[in-house]
């Protein structure tokens, strides 16, 4: 039977090709890479529990963080996905020491590098909470048929060619953009392929949900605090008091916001004064797709993500991503308290 969907998101690359860098295959076939292996990860993740892919690694990554054994499959599966068709030359993840080198000859030639954080969120697993996958990618600096360099990932995010994210949950969606909007895609599993499902997605000038995890709001610094009290306080003609939503997934709640409205804060605090979001493999994609739809991503009063000029692969920032109008809502609370500690 005919899906109820009209375009599928190879057919929907296609149609829009004048809008992709350069109009070149090599671009469409570098997304085919990544819905494939969006494929085998929603077919991983939905029988988790019965393969025995549940649970810890037993290794941590350079985070010190403890991987778990999806964390390790997707990173693989990413790998390997877009090692083969020829059209990466360079990988950096948020589970390996240092970026990958891709000068095989299939590869060398390769005008992209691409960024990722194969399965944010993965701590959910266990518990059967929506988790992702969030991905950037950028032009290389190096010459063509050269080794890539430090420079070729060190870039702000200002030059993202596109960004995106694959979330797995009730149903599984790409949704990314490459610098013309946003559009989403959910996967139908009965006919293998993702269907444009979302179009032209725009977030709400305005929400009534904050995402924070009030649980570390001691160790926030007196703007945030302020801000947060500020969402807590009645007001009839701002809808106040907001919804404190938060999933503890990136991904999930980022999605959700730019649904229904909403803004997204992960300050720096005591135990993370640097923030602990990653700015090459999380902030800079999603301030990307948040700004394509309308929002806006910032680490400070009027300072936006994707201005940051990289320092290292692993960086950390404080993260502050919506609705517009909240957005300067927070700046207002954090440039007469105070906001990155």
């Amino acid at each position: 039977m005919k899906s109820h969907f009209t375009q599928t998101l190879g057919e929907f690359i296609v149609a829009n090709q004048k809008d992709y860098p350069n109009a070149s295959g090599e671009f469409s076939a570098l997304f085919s890479a990544m819905r494939l292996a969006a494929k085998v990860i929603h077919r991983e993740i939905n029988k988790a529990g019965l393969a025995g892919l549940a649970g810890l690694a037993g290794e941590d990554n350079i985070q010190g963080e403890a991987q778990r054994k999806l964390d390790v499959l997707a990173n693989d599966t990413f790998k390997a996905a877009l090692s083969a068709r020829g059209v990466v030359c360079g990988i950096a993840s948020e589970e390996e020491d240092h970026y990958i080198l891709l000068d095989d000859g299939l590869n060398t030639n390769s005008k992209y590098i691409v960024l990722m954080d194969p399965l944010d969120g993965s701590s959910n697993i266990d518990v059967n909470v929506s988790v992702g996958t969030i991905f950037s990618v950028y032009r290389r600096r190096s010459p063509i048929g050269t080794k890539v360099t430090d420079a070729d990932f060190y870039q702000p995010g200002t030059e993202q060619v596109a960004a995106g994210y694959i979330i797995y949950g009730s149903s599984t969606m790409m949704v990314y953009t490459t610098g013309h909007g946003v559009n989403g895609f959910t996967f139908d599993p009965t006919l293998g392929v993702f269907c444009l499902s979302h179009p032209d997605m725009k977030t709400p000038e305005t929400g009534a949900i904050y995402s924070v995890n009030e649980g570390n709001y001691v160790h926030f610094p007196d703007g945030v605090k302020r801000y947060i009290k500020y969402c807590q306080v009645e007001d009839k003609a701002t809808s106040r008091p907001y919804t404190s939503r938060y999933i503890g997934s990136l991904v999930s709640d980022i999605h959700r916001n730019l649904i229904y409205g909403g803004i997204f804060l992960y300050p720096s605090s005591a135990p993370y004064p640097k923030g602990k979001l990653r700015l090459l493999y999380e902030c800079n994609p999603i301030a990307f797709l948040v700004e394509q739809a309308g929002g806006r991503a910032i680490y400070g009063t009027g300072k936006r993500i994707m201005e940051i000029q990289p320092e290292s692969l692993h960086e950390r920032v404080p993260f502050f991503a919506g609705s517009s109008g909240m957005i300067e809502d927070l700046e207002r609370c954090l440039d007469e308290f105070g906001g990155l500690g």
